[in-house]
């Protein structure tokens, strides 16, 4: 039986949903603009962006979505079966996520402004171009996954939603810088970021509408954990990486983490 049945409030729901999956995305157009007024990037404040990111989805992948989706799952196939298919779809995630990597242009976080000396314009083009549809297809499921656990309930959307914006600002500059330096528009830069974030309410809406007669509790527990292992996936594969890469502190980078996963617990024990 779908867990979604139509009630008087689901309108309300399906709008806090859909704010909440809305705000997570646009905040791919807030990292561009901030890569777009300031004059220079501090590799620090870069570690301490995407090592904070790293922290708060490390944290709440964890200590909430997991939990969550082995309760779900238990509840429907008895603990251990329940556990098992936790693990599995937990590594599903995973195993998801990195073949639309394998299938998907390249693309790296953060990405500098060039040093002093000739820019190919078209090669940078190209990069942000295809930093923007790798984005933008990670943003599909990302949305549906905000918006669906946001109608079930409401404090683990919430959860989820503040960790995926923040991951989301440092991949608004990785899109915008290069379309910046090829064009020199930074209306361009901004609006190629904001429509890849975009991808995030669509994907909610379009899953939402395929999936909703079949959001059973089981189907919830499925979703979640593979949400937890693709979210581990993007700390492991890109964030702490594209950290390391800035050429900053290893402890600034460990201390962003450290701060992320502070900042997350106090969140979601102020949402308890």
């Amino acid at each position: 039986m779908p867990l979604l049945d139509p009630l008087p409030e689901l309108d309300q729901r399906f709008l806090f949903a859909f704010l909440l999956t809305l705000g997570a995305g646009l905040s791919t157009g807030f990292g561009s603009l901030l890569g777009l007024i300031s004059r220079r990037f501090s590799p620090s404040v870069l570690t301490l962006s995407l090592s904070f990111s790293a922290g708060v989805m490390l944290y709440v992948s964890f200590v909430e979505i997991f939990p969550k989706a082995r309760q779900a799952l238990g509840a429907a196939h008895g603990m251990a079966l329940g556990y098992a298919l936790t693990v599995l779809a937990f590594f599903a995630g995973m195993v998801l996520l990195a073949l639309i990597d394998r299938l998907l242009p390249s693309h790296e976080l953060p990405l500098l402004p060039p040093r002093e000396g000739p820019v190919d314009s078209t090669a940078l083009m190209r990069t942000g171009l295809f930093a923007a549809l790798a984005i933008g297809i990670h943003n599909f499921p990302e949305g549906l996954a905000t918006f669906v656990a946001a109608l079930s309930e409401p404090r683990l959307g919430i959860g989820i939603a503040i960790a995926i914006a923040i991951h989301n600002i440092p991949e608004g500059l990785a899109i915008s810088a290069p379309v910046y330096f090829a064009t020199g528009s930074r209306r361009k830069a901004f609006w190629l970021s904001f429509l890849s974030g975009l991808a995030e309410p669509v994907g909610a809406l379009v899953g939402y509408v395929f999936l909703r007669s079949l959001l059973s509790e089981q189907v919830l527990g499925l979703i979640f954990a593979s949400v937890a292992g693709a979210m581990i996936y993007i700390c492991l594969d890109e964030l702490l990486p594209a950290a390391q890469r800035t050429g900053a502190r290893h402890s600034l980078m460990i201390g962003g983490v450290i701060a992320g996963m502070v900042v997350m617990s106090i969140s979601l024990l102020l949402l308890a």
